[in-house]
């Protein structure tokens, strides 16, 4: 699959990831249809889609008639069998293996032969992920982008092991018709971002449990001198601290629990309470989600 072939994307998920990626696509001109389980999440995620359109033409970041063709190329589904006229998908589904084997068997069964099929996994194996596709696995790559995936520029174009240079040559033009800048990896444990960002969060949470400093003034502290627009607890919340711990214990068990990457208690016991970050109101901060 050449890049002037690529028309129309398909988009497995609407979470917060799964939205991003939407706008990102739809914005830039590709026909997109997004797939989730049911009409009501559905519902929600066009709302949310509308809703940060309009955001960005108030702040002059899109033009008004960009929003219209954004939600003129926009479609939602909730059957997967409506991406057989799609020529590249964008999975980003929750990190769950067992999962993906569904999704990519399901595709490979629905999508043609050459349909490019991409995961957005920011810890699980590409190589891994292919094996569920048994018609040309060279089209399985990773498509890693970052949250939120609307506005962070970069994509990891992640090399699995049966990948071919067509495909990975493709997806990188495909990020770069998307205003995103590709960097290309290998299928490494957790890449490059999330495996250097490791340390980021393992040390904060830490240095919290020995109740050496509160969260916030390590937050402070990462802003203030360091230079970071966010500091570890701010960005958990952001992204959802079930999903860093969800790809911090699949680092640790991916590098064969090297202690460097172990998980933490805290994060474990927030999980277990729903106590995510933003999305529920509440993480390591209180959040008012009226206001959205």
């Amino acid at each position: 699959m050449k890049i002037n072939e690529i028309k129309t994307i398909g988009i497995i998920g609407s979470g917060t990831m799964g939205r991003g990626i939407a706008i990102s696509s739809s914005v830039s001109g590709f026909k997109t249809i997004v797939f989730d389980i049911n009409e009501e999440v559905i519902k929600k995620a066009e709302d949310s889609i509308l809703k940060d359109l309009l955001k960005s033409v108030e702040k002059k970041k899109l033009p008004d008639e960009k929003k219209a063709e954004a939600l003129s190329n926009l479609n939602f589904t909730s059957e997967m069998k409506d991406f057989s006229e799609c020529d590249f998908i964008i999975e980003a589904a929750p990190e769950d293996i067992d999962l993906k084997k569904n999704i990519f068997s399901s595709l490979d069964n629905i999508c043609r032969k050459d349909t490019i099929l991409s995961t957005n996994t920011s810890s699980l194996s590409v190589t891994r992920i292919s094996v569920f596709v048994k018609n040309n696995p060279e089209r399985v790559v990773g498509m890693h982008f970052f949250n939120p995936a609307n506005i962070m520029k970069l994509v990891e174009v992640v090399k699995g092991d049966f990948t071919s240079d067509e495909c990975i040559k493709t997806t990188a033009e495909l990020s770069e018709k998307m205003g995103k800048v590709p960097v290309i990896a290998k299928d490494t444990p957790a890449f490059i971002v999330n495996r250097i960002a490791r340390p980021f969060y393992g040390e904060a949470l830490k240095i919290l449990s020995e109740g050496t400093s509160g969260h916030s003034e390590i937050d402070k502290v990462m802003k203030s001198c360091g230079g970071f627009p966010m500091g570890p607890f701010e960005l958990m919340d952001l992204i959802g601290i079930d999903i860093n711990f969800s790809v911090t214990k699949s680092v640790y068990e991916s590098f064969f629990n090297d202690p460097k990457y172990r998980p933490s208690f805290i994060q474990k016991k927030m999980v277990d309470a729903n106590i995510t970050g933003r999305k529920t109101g509440r993480g390591f901060y209180t959040y008012d989600n009226s206001k959205k």
